[in-house]
């Protein structure tokens, strides 16, 4: 055992993680054959069969579940030890991975870049773009922006905003189809649903002092947020949208908010979830502290504001 390094430990973890060598390899950027060759010294050196490989993927071993267990707590110390040290030169550096949303990157993330890189020149950033919950551990993530907090106990979250929803659609549909003045008109329009994430479907509304929902059948439907939003602008029909997507659309003339009057925005608050072992590297924490305050600021617009 004395033969194997830290960076061996590393690579064992995040193979079982991602229960692929081709994963592994693609993550590091080194062909498969080295991730294969370093597996198969450290099995050498364990004198155990750590990995079953078949067609259909990785699974550990009896012995490899027991090397997982010794490799995570090792890799955590090492975290910790790394974050003390940091932590005492204060200097935030390196490469940060950061999950999000479509909209979230788009529209709130992709702004405060400049900003971010002139506070912080030696911080570089890796944003991991989809509407689906991201695994932190097995994909790698530093940090990742929420809107729950229904975590792990290896897991921290920080409150940065508030973030709305509310109706939109263009001018050019507005033009052509009209708009609603009243939610039980909407069955008669062209709406946008969201495949990936059915309870968005069910918009909310505030009538006569009443809160109700609509649950809306999409005329056109899609999984990702950044199309849902290029659709509205594409004037295909009305959706809903994060206001710090439509915000920016809105001044620019490109959309208009539908149904103001009775649309209940329902700000939930938004989280940048870490790793507790690495939630004090300064690089993290410098992430996360700059994009609280960028939120906070003037320089992005209210998250939980329906846009009007």
């Amino acid at each position: 055992m004395d033969a194997l390094a830290f960076d061996d430990l590393k690579l064992f973890a995040r193979v079982a993680a991602l229960g692929s060598l081709s994963a592994a390899a693609r993550e590091r950027d080194v062909p498969v054959s080295q991730v294969s060759r370093a597996l198969s010294r450290i099995e050498k050196t364990c004198g155990a069969r750590l990995v079953h490989r078949s067609t259909h993927g990785l699974s550990l071993s009896p012995e490899g579940e027991t090397f997982l267990e010794h490799c995570q707590r090792i890799t955590g110390a090492l975290d910790g030890l790394q974050a003390d040290f940091a932590q005492q030169s204060g200097e935030a550096r390196g490469l940060v991975r950061v999950a999000a949303s479509t909209v979230i990157a788009q529209y709130l993330l992709l702004p405060s870049l400049n900003a971010l890189n002139q506070q912080h020149p030696q911080l570089r950033v890796e944003l991991e773009v989809s509407d689906r919950l991201a695994d932190m551990a097995r994909e790698g993530i530093d940090i990742a922006i929420r809107t729950s907090t229904d975590l792990p106990e290896t897991q921290v979250a920080r409150a940065l905003g508030q973030l709305g929803r509310a109706l939109y659609a263009s001018p050019a549909y507005a033009a052509r189809a009209g708009l609603p003045q009243h939610p039980d008109e909407l069955h008669q329009h062209r709406l946008i649903s969201n495949t990936a994430a059915p309870h968005l479907n069910r918009w909310p509304f505030v009538v006569d002092g009443t809160p109700c929902r609509r649950t809306i059948e999409g005329y056109w439907r899609t999984n990702d947020t950044g199309l849902a939003a290029n659709m509205l602008v594409q004037g295909l029909g009305i959706g809903r949208l994060a206001t710090v997507a439509a915000a920016p659309l809105v001044q620019q003339g490109l959309l208009v908010p539908v149904l103001a009057d009775f649309v209940d925005p329902q700000p939930v608050p938004l989280y940048a979830v870490t790793a507790s072992a690495r939630q004090r590297l300064p690089k993290i924490r410098a992430c996360i502290d700059f994009w609280a305050g960028w939120i906070a600021s003037d320089r992005t617009p209210n998250l939980a504001a329906s846009a009007g």
